[in-house]
């Protein structure tokens, strides 16, 4: 049986946190708040956890699972080589609401999907997050939501979609419009994969040469 605790409590704040680090430890599922959307989460180094979060949210192994970090630093063990693009942009925009798509250290341990050599890393501006993430360490998060569905601009609103299938909730009141991340492919020449909560004249401030989301070669993904 799920359970929802209200962030904006102080002792629950603390109790749920407890519980949703506990989980992802036990390698079950949790819903948090990010800054953009809330998120279902679980352990990026457990495989099941993950091919259940793919099966809560209804998507395939073809739509692979991002990753937050709670650190900057946190990226330098995921990826062979972090170019000065991504650590301009990530100088800029982290925490906050930028994805990036980076080449993953064949070393790792993890299935995300099918990722073909790469995964979408991002760090949330948001408290419960950070905090959540600083004791589980990395952790596959997508939109709290069932896929094709509008993302959960609440706890409450992903529960009415995700059920049981989650262990924890953590409520941290409404977010509003809900807004998702803004996704870039650094793997080569910066590319826009999605447009969301950083726009591209932003983004042209930090490199100028980056690609928009309209040209060739662009596609649209789904994140947290």
């Amino acid at each position: 049986m799920s359970e929802l605790f209200d962030c904006g409590d102080r002792e629950q704040r603390a109790s749920g946190i407890a519980a949703a680090i506990q989980a992802v430890r036990q390698g079950e599922l949790i819903v948090m708040p990010t800054d953009t959307v809330y998120g279902i989460g679980a352990d990026a180094f457990n495989a099941q956890a993950v091919a259940g979060l793919l099966k809560a949210k209804g998507r395939g192994r073809d739509m692979p699972v991002p990753v937050l970090v709670g650190a900057r630093q946190t990226v330098q063990g995921l990826v062979n080589h972090v170019s000065p693009a991504a650590q301009d942009l990530m100088s800029a925009f982290w925490p906050g609401g930028l994805t990036l798509v980076v080449a993953q250290a064949p070393s790792l341990r993890w299935d995300l999907g099918d990722t073909d050599g790469t995964v979408a890393v991002r760090m949330p501006l948001h408290a419960v997050a950070l905090e959540v993430l600083a004791a589980t360490g990395p952790m596959a998060v997508s939109s709290a939501n069932i896929s094709g569905q509008p993302a959960a601009s609440s706890a409450e609103q992903a529960r009415s979609q995700l059920g049981d299938s989650v262990d924890i909730y953590l409520e941290s009141g409404p977010i509003g419009d809900p807004v998702a991340s803004t996704i870039v492919d650094v793997t080569s020449t910066p590319r826009v994969l999605r447009q969301g909560a950083i726009t591209l004249e932003k983004l042209r401030d930090v490199v100028p040469d980056i690609i928009g989301p309209n040209s060739p070669g662009a596609e649209q993904k789904e994140a947290a």
